[in-house]
């Protein structure tokens, strides 16, 4: 046990180092923003959600209704970093009643 116990410790050093030197972190992980288009507001099933983007990020509750939330977070101290985020809102038969995408990604 003390074995893997240095182990981790030694990953997360490399991981820190990494960090620090390159001055970049990530947070959550890609999902298909090209695809935000196709969600329709009580149409759009949580099935069709995970089909389309996958599992989510988080999960939580608001209001009493299910939410996913896909995020793809870059941060870098040398160059401009990007951030998307996707909250998906499901009522109680598991269909989408709301839905928020935010990008600082510009359009082409």
């Amino acid at each position: 046990m003390k074995l893997a116990k240095s182990s981790l410790n030694h990953l997360a050093a490399v991981i820190l180092v990494n960090s620090f030197l390159t001055g970049c972190a990530s947070i959550g992980h890609e999902f298909p923003a090209n695809r935000v288009s196709t969600i329709r507001i009580g149409e759009t099933t949580q099935h069709d959600i995970y089909t389309t983007f996958g599992a989510p990020w988080r999960t939580g509750l608001e209001n009493g209704m299910k939410t996913w939330t896909y995020a793809d977070y870059h941060y870098s101290l040398f160059s401009e970093g990007s951030a998307e985020d996707l909250v998906v809102k499901f009522d109680r038969q598991g269909v989408v009643a709301s839905f928020v995408f935010n990008t600082s990604k510009r359009s082409k």
